[in-house]
């Protein structure tokens, strides 16, 4: 079997654990410096609600990198079991992860909604277009 699809998940994976650090490094900071009060009793919205917004979208992003790429990674493995994991798959595959890239910069750095939704929709474009293809290999 050609592993070479399984490389975007795992650039994907560890772009995720980018994003991680990213949003720990700035929120750890603000909340001390906003006196946050650790109450397990309120919600996380509450809890985190005072924080700068240029904090909360790094969590905003790294919470939709664990949203719809899983349907990526289920796709993409399906692909590579499948021994299907070259030539356009494999196009697409980089591609989409470029675009969560993109995707996770625009929202963490700027957040403006409208290109953030744009990208988000070419994205979930190749996602669509690479699960069809997995499916017609089941036929």
């Amino acid at each position: 079997m050609n592993h070479v699809i399984l490389q975007p998940v795992i650039a994907l994976v560890l772009w995720s654990m980018v994003m991680w650090g990213w949003l720990y490094a700035t929120r750890l900071p603000a909340m001390i410096r906003a006196r946050t009060k650790l109450d397990p009793d309120l919600p996380s919205a509450v809890l985190l609600g005072g924080l700068p917004p240029r904090v909360r979208w790094k969590a905003d992003n790294y919470n939709h990198l664990m949203e719809q790429p899983t349907l990526f990674y289920a796709t993409v493995l399906t692909l590579a079991l499948l021994e299907q994991g070259e030539g356009l798959n494999l196009w697409l595959a980089w591609a989409y992860v470029a675009l969560r890239v993109i995707h996770s910069l625009v929202q963490a750095l700027s957040n403006v909604i409208r290109l953030r939704f744009a990208v988000f929709m070419v994205a979930s474009g190749v996602l669509i277009v690479l699960a069809v293809r997995a499916a017609l290999v089941l036929i």
